[in-house]
Parts: structure tokens; C-alpha cells; sequence
């Protein structure tokens, strides 16, 4: 599984946010590491330079072989929660489509 880390000028993706992002999206994702081909990052400040209760954003989008991405984004106040929050939804999204293909094949 690979994982692109992005960000917009706003938010300095620096090696260890990079790094911290990583092992967020594996750790949340491991179970799914054979079927996921790609897995995007997309941090950004929607404020810029002021600060407010969501005004740090994470995307994030999962490529499976043979599906659609599957895309989930979280808005708060820091990044790493929005990162955390992320990682959480798409595990969930995640669980929920590939759920439903088990249960088509049986």
C-alpha cells in the first residue's frame, strides 16, 4: 500500500508530518494493505493565517483494484485530530463496501 501525503501552502508537510500521517493511515488500515493500491493524503488550512473551531481539513482517498476510490474528509481544529478522525471514517467506509462484496460472493 502506498501512501501520497499532500498539502497545501498553508500547512508545512514536513518530514515528520509526513512520517506521523503514514503511520496513522497504516495503522488504521493494515487489515485492508492487500486489497488498497494507493492511499492520498490531502492536508489544507481553510483559514489560512486565522485560527477557528474547523478550520483544518484531511482527505483522504483509498484506490482498490476494480472499484471507484473511496473518499472520506474531516474537518477540526487541529490536524491531527482531523487526520485521526479521517483515518477513522475511512477505515469505517472501508469496512462497510468490502463487507458488502463478501457478502455478495456468499
Amino acid at each position: 500500500m502506498q501512501v501520497l501525503v499532500n498539502a497545501d501552502h498553508n500547512i508545512k508537510a514536513s518530514e515528520s508530518v509526513s512520517e506521523r500521517v503514514e503511520s496513522i493511515v497504516f495503522d488504521s488500515l493494515d487489515r485492508f494493505a492487500e486489497r488498497i493500491t494507493r492511499v492520498e493524503v490531502h492536508l489544507s488550512d481553510l483559514n489560512a493565517d486565522k485560527h477557528g473551531p474547523r478550520d483544518k481539513r484531511c482527505t483522504i482517498e483509498a484506490r482498490i483494484g476494480g472499484l471507484a476510490p473511496i473518499a472520506v474528509s474531516h474537518e477540526a481544529s487541529t490536524l491531527l485530530e482531523a487526520i485521526d478522525v479521517a483515518a477513522d471514517k475511512l477505515e469505517r467506509a472501508l469496512e462497510h463496501v468490502l463487507g458488502r462484496l463478501e457478502d455478495k460472493r456468499h
